[in-house]
């Protein structure tokens, strides 16, 4: 069923979501500051965290918490307070809430509700890293944080491969260059942009070569990989390939099926043989 909500009713309640800075405290918009002034309550993800920027801008309100390990709790409790007329800000301890951070399982249920969600636009380290990067921006496929898991990890680059976009992925410091050795080995050599410490005194944008992952130094603070899409010959030779395998995977002896996909797309015996040793 169709489902429309006006955002703004006269003497309505709705839950805000509200984008914090991402390291520079002046990227606060003045429209993000007024509306934590006016809610009657501020949900967060740490409330140490958050105190510190509330205070900055002098907003004394109610804070509470809402986090991935109480956020089914804490999203009825929202709710409770939204039917008692007060007003709600949901905000994540940098950037935009939702994105890599808590905030779905709420939003659903205050929409199920028929209550306003409504943004309030601000910073977000995903296309700050992606603008700046020197990489075509339209279109772009933004993942997040891969798993921490190596095997996991390679199996969700191997999805990614043939995606048609730039591919955008946060990850922690002392995970980057294990992350860039399976991107290498994954994705093949394609310019890569690192954005490290947005909007910060030491922001930097790092670009090079996936091959030269090793010549990368140590790094500190938060991160942004911004890879290049697959080239169309990539593309193509991937395709390729896997049609090669399901033929082999059919019962097919790997002699017949290189010798019926050679004469198919006019490709060497040989460098389809290289393709399966590899």
């Amino acid at each position: 069923m169709m489902q429309t909500i006006s955002s703004y009713k006269e003497n309505g309640v709705a839950l805000y979501i509200v984008a914090t800075p991402i390291g520079n405290l002046n990227e606060m918009t003045p429209r993000a500051i007024e509306i934590l002034k006016n809610v009657d309550v501020i949900a967060c993800e740490d409330t140490r965290t958050s105190m510190k920027l509330l205070r900055y801008f002098n907003i004394n309100k109610k804070v509470i918490s809402y986090h991935n390990f109480n956020e089914k709790e804490s999203a009825e409790g929202i709710l409770k307070l939204l039917n008692q007329n007060q007003n709600v800000a949901l905000i994540s301890d940098a950037g935009y809430p939702l994105l890599c951070d808590p905030g779905v399982t709420l939003t659903q249920l205050i929409i199920k509700n028929n209550y306003p969600v409504i943004p309030i636009s601000g910073s977000n380290a995903c296309l700050n890293a992606l603008v700046a990067s020197g990489i075509s921006v339209h279109p772009f496929y933004f993942f997040g944080f891969l798993n921490s898991n190596i095997t996991t990890r390679k199996k969700q680059l191997q999805q990614h491969k043939k995606l048609d976009c730039t591919l955008v992925y946060y990850e922690s410091p002392h995970r980057i260059h294990k992350t860039l050795e399976n991107m290498y080995e994954i994705l093949g050599d394609r310019k890569v942009c690192i954005a490290r410490e947005l909007t910060k005194k030491h922001e930097q944008f790092i670009r090079f070569n996936l091959s030269e992952y090793t010549d990368l130094p140590e790094l500190k603070g938060e991160i942004v990989v911004v890879v290049e899409k697959a080239q169309d010959d990539e593309i193509v030779l991937d395709e390729i390939y896997q049609e090669l395998v399901n033929l082999v995977e059919q019962g097919i002896s790997k002699s017949s099926a290189v010798k019926q996909i050679a004469k198919k797309y006019a490709i060497s015996k040989n460098e389809l043989y290289n393709m399966i040793h590899e």
